[in-house]
């Protein structure tokens, strides 16, 4: 099952439907919501022999139904090299941990929000570094009046993905 919005098509991982549909986040705007929540994205790269993963702060921006995802880092690095490869990524994140237990029974599973998706990864432009770093500190909490110092802007890679296709998924308490 394929849905398109203005350019972001939303599938399972296969492009087929997703095994536990009763699980399946369908609306657009609650998938962008279970993003909000998380404080990391884990990023998917194709290494060498096994693939990469590397857990990124992240800020985002959803402009009708286009999501970008924009990273910060040092200058040098492994996702750097694997990125100038392949810059096609799969991205996760997850929230609202929680175990719940079925005393009665002797069960427990795991209750969570979760989105994945694919995209290209690309470095942001040196002009528009200042505005992504903005969106990116947008997404955290910090204390009133705190304003981080430009100074880091030239000593910063700025990463932006455009997702081209996501799911999400929610397990709740019954």
């Amino acid at each position: 099952m394929q849905r398109t919005f203005a350019g972001c098509i939303f599938q399972g991982v296969k492009g087929e439907r997703m095994r536990r549909s009763d699980r399946e986040i369908k609306e657009f705007d609650e998938i962008v919501e279970v993003m909000k929540k998380c404080d990391v994205c884990r990023i998917a790269m194709q290494g060498d022999e096994y693939p990469y993963v590397v857990p990124l702060n992240f800020g985002m921006e959803a402009e009708g139904r286009q999501v970008t995802l924009y990273f910060h880092g040092a200058m040098e690095g492994m996702k750097y090299e694997l990125l100038a490869k392949n810059n096609r990524v799969c991205f996760e994140m997850d929230c609202g941990h929680m175990l719940f237990t079925d005393m009665e029974r002797g069960n427990c599973t795991m209750c969570y929000e979760s989105v994945i998706g694919f995209g290209v990864v690309e470095e942001v432009p040196e002009d528009q570094k200042k505005e992504a770093l903005d969106i990116l500190m947008e997404h955290y909490p910090v204390p009133t009046g705190f304003r981080y110092s430009e100074a880091v802007i030239p000593r910063t890679r700025m990463l932006k993905l455009k997702v081209e296709r996501m799911s999400g998924k929610r397990r709740e308490k019954k």
